[in-house]
């Protein structure tokens, strides 16, 4: 139950700390749509999805009406494209994804995701149909996100596929100059990716899942930054009591939309992703958060240990707000949707090195970075290595996010609007890596990958 002091506890949290529900995602199986034709799977995929998620947008209306609770987007993940379109190829994958489109401005979501392959340990027939594909997927069809798993800590690394998406993400940004690249910006190349994340642009809805699931996003930076207000210069020991504490005040909004959004839809409640997900209003910034607990800018010495440690606490007291807490879960830090990210970028204290090392504690990667539009293909991918391999080593998510903006270099800004923001263009280490990444082949599994 859900106390009163809870109910007061969140309308504060809600009107003066920025706290929101990020989203209500609803993730749907497609393997019954599976057909040779082009026209008959995408008629099937629009079909199927405007028939499952028809009430989606209300119920959430419903609910923010009810209980005074923003829900800032209301989304759509699908079984991956690769699976789904292996049968009719190339055409029935763009075909999917016009599909896809149309019901998502039908039933009136903010975005959809699962135009997606996993070929973490080989590419297969639908993997290579939508890797090609993906740069004219995300180019018309703008509601379309997409994401592709290049490595787990069971596998190790498919360098072949790590190759493929550097050429991927550079081809997607040019076809979407006329708008900085964004089509780069709604593509995540993933190791170890979780099925049941309910956030964009890495959404899909795995094999584990139910045949129809709902998913919640929580986010609340502006809310743990004030409650560390309240413990300036005490140690860190009663910073991460006070993360903890908070974490679950948040959770517990997070499982309340949940379990309702589940109820009224009828479809399982599947898990609240606890994540602290920033935007770019001052005041809704993880960066903030680190600079609340002594920093003088995030990216200077001391940014890494204090992410970590923003991160378990989040976890820690999550998990005990609610039973099925999954997703990503932690802290995220895109550089483009977080005002402190985008100063300190602006400064340039904080650098692509250094977000590589904060992203081995944090919930995901390099995330929303944008880098001169002349960045080699082979770079882009050889950066994707470095960051796979922190996840695929520490066994946990990692991802990268990139967009090579067309015709910018370092210093210009790009823009992409609403949640998405806007950022400087970031310097890339100039070293070439061709001969590095042309060799192909797969990195292999970590030894700790045999525990079983």
């Amino acid at each position: 139950m859900i106390s009163q002091h809870e109910v007061f506890d969140t309308l504060r949290m809600i009107q003066e700390e920025k706290l929101d529900i990020r989203t209500i995602t609803m993730g749907i199986t497609l393997t019954e749509c599976i057909h040779e034709d082009p026209q008959e799977v995408a008629r099937r995929v629009y079909d199927r999805i405007c028939q499952k998620a028809g009430r989606l947008v209300q119920v959430g209306k419903e609910i923010e009406a009810e209980y005074g609770i923003p829900i800032v987007h209301k989304r759509i993940s699908v079984t991956p494209i690769s699976v789904i379109g292996a049968a009719s190829g190339e055409a029935g994958c763009l075909a999917i994804a016009k599909a896809m489109d149309r019901a998502a401005k039908e039933v009136g979501v903010n975005f959809i995701g699962g135009y997606s392959a996993l070929e973490y340990k080989g590419i297969a027939r639908g993997d290579r149909a939508v890797i090609i594909t993906i740069p004219e997927a995300l180019d018309v069809p703008d509601m379309v996100c997409s994401s592709v798993n290049v490595g787990t800590t069971r596998a190790g690394i498919n360098m072949d596929a790590v190759a493929a998406m550097g050429r991927v993400i550079v081809e997607t940004a040019q076809r979407t100059a006329d708008r900085d690249g964004l089509g780069a910006a709604k593509l995540v190349v993933f190791a170890n990716a979780v099925e049941d994340n309910p956030f964009m642009a890495g959404a899909f809805h795995g094999w584990g899942e139910a045949d129809c699931a709902i998913n919640v996003g929580v986010s609340g930076p502006g809310v743990v930054k004030c409650a560390l207000e309240q413990v300036k210069g005490q140690p860190f020991d009663e910073v991460a009591e006070t993360i903890k504490r908070t974490a679950f005040r948040i959770t517990r909004v997070g499982q309340l939309v949940a379990r309702e959004a589940s109820r009224r839809l009828e479809v399982p409640f599947g898990i609240v992703d606890l994540s602290l997900a920033p935007t770019p209003a001052v005041g809704d910034s993880v960066a903030d958060i680190l600079t609340e607990m002594g920093l003088e800018t995030v990216g200077g010495p001391g940014t890494t240990a204090a992410l970590a440690l923003l991160n378990d606490a989040v976890k820690k007291g999550g998990v005990m707000a609610s039973s099925h807490v999954g997703g990503l879960s932690g802290a995220f830090i895109p550089v483009s949707e977080d005002a402190g990210m985008i100063d300190a970028a602006r400064a340039g204290v904080l650098t692509l090195e250094k977000l590589e090392a904060m992203t081995a504690v944090c919930s995901v990667g390099l995330d929303m970075i944008a880098v001169p539009g002349d960045t080699p293909p082979e770079t882009i991918s050889a950066i994707i290595a470095d960051e796979a391999a922190i996840g695929v080593i520490n066994g946990k998510t990692t991802a990268v996010r990139i967009i090579p903006a067309p015709g910018k270099k370092v210093g210009d800004e790009v823009s992409f609007g609403g949640l998405l923001g806007e950022a400087p263009v970031m310097r890339v280490n100039p070293v070439p890596c061709g001969a590095f990444i042309a060799r192909g082949g797969r990195i292999p599994a970590p030894i700790h990958s045999m525990r079983n």
